[in-house]
């Protein structure tokens, strides 16, 4: 059974920064993409980050790309977002996704994902 657990968020102001971390369990012997995505209220779920556990690069949205970085831990089962230079429009619910992948899911949208965190929020003040 595939759980993720997610951790970090709270509230920041503008140019802070703040870690989020997605311990996943359940995927031992598959290699799985986990992603970040986040929602703010009223808006659809927006896709910000990526990477896949079998190796290759990480993957940003435009709108963070040279702000956030994504990483797998040597354990290979929690996934880390370095979230810095922090933004009001980068508030939101956070939530990490993953599901089993044998190669580059850097196109996958919502849909693609079976797996979710409960979510974290993250709060930037102007």
């Amino acid at each position: 059974q595939v759980q993720l657990v997610e951790s970090g968020g709270g509230s920041v102001p503008a140019g802070g920064s703040l870690r989020l971390s997605c311990a996943a369990s359940g995927f031992t012997g598959y290699s799985y993409c986990l992603a970040w995505f986040r929602q703010a209220p009223g808006k659809e779920r927006e896709k910000v980050a990526g990477i896949y556990s079998g190796g290759g690069s990480a993957y940003y949205a435009a709108s963070v790309k040279g702000r956030f970085t994504v990483s797998l831990d040597s354990g290979r089962d929690t996934v880390n977002l370095q979230m810095s230079s922090l933004k009001p429009e980068d508030t939101g619910t956070y939530y990490c996704a993953a599901d089993v992948s044998y190669g580059d899911c850097s196109r996958w949208g919502p849909g693609s994902f079976a797996n979710w965190g409960q979510g974290t929020q993250v709060t930037v003040s102007s």
